[in-house]
């Protein structure tokens, strides 16, 4: 999931302060689930807004911001209420913002959260890093733990010499990915794969911005 912090609301009045309506576009999936694009974060804002004696003409969360077809759909009951926004707020990710910026081109669009990174929830509002998206992944080869992300070196070929007592000199409250992944490897009785496998270099150019991925059936060839 796309891990997401609010932004300080000074910062986004700086923002918005010129206009004088809105309406707020949540999301139900990732940002719902961060406590920063939910019922309660739109009902929160429309009340800080309506505070300062700006008006909010409709609040909507959408069942996943950064679907721009669906989102497309679901606000078409919204449409005289959108008209009438100066303004739209989103309180969702980056993408889901952009999702607005695509769907409503001569309306002024604004984030109100920041968009941190791709993680795993593992306590209620307590999230991890996990995948840098990189475009090439290796869990198959590394026991499902990730080196590029886990790692804050990203070593691909084992620890550093920094390791101290099975932890990172870099981060000390973490435990060495690789150490991790040796020891996981152990546990499912592979580590001669881990032996002889040999991560070749990263081809980066796969992680080249902007990227974009479109389905088709796969060819399964067998030499």
């Amino acid at each position: 999931m796309i891990i997401t912090k609010k932004k300080d609301f000074q910062e986004l009045y700086e923002n918005i302060k010129g206009y004088r309506s809105f309406f707020l576009l949540g999301c139900s999936e990732c940002a719902t689930l961060c406590g920063t694009g939910g019922e309660p974060e739109l009902k929160e804002l429309k009340e800080t807004l309506e505070g300062l004696g700006k008006e909010v003409t409709a609040t909507f969360v959408a069942k996943t911001g950064c679907q721009v077809l669906g989102t497309k759909v679901e606000l078409k009951p919204f449409k005289e209420a959108i008209d009438k926004a100066e303004c739209i707020i989103v309180l969702s990710c980056g993408a889901g913002t952009q999702t607005a910026v695509e769907l409503y081109e001569d309306k002024p669009v604004y984030p109100a959260n920041d968009s941190l990174f791709l993680g795993n929830m593992t306590r209620l509002k307590v999230f991890d890093e996990r995948c840098s998206l990189c475009g090439k992944c290796i869990l198959d080869k590394t026991g499902g733990i990730c080196p590029i992300t886990t790692c804050p070196k990203g070593l691909l070929h084992g620890p550093c010499g920094g390791m101290k007592n099975g932890h990172c000199e870099v981060s000390p409250e973490l435990s060495c990915a690789w150490l991790r992944i040796y020891e996981r490897m152990k546990r499912l009785n592979k580590l001669d794969e881990l032996r002889e496998f040999i991560i070749e270099p990263k081809e980066w150019s796969k992680a080249q911005k902007p990227r974009r991925h479109q389905d088709r059936p796969v060819e399964h060839k067998i030499s």
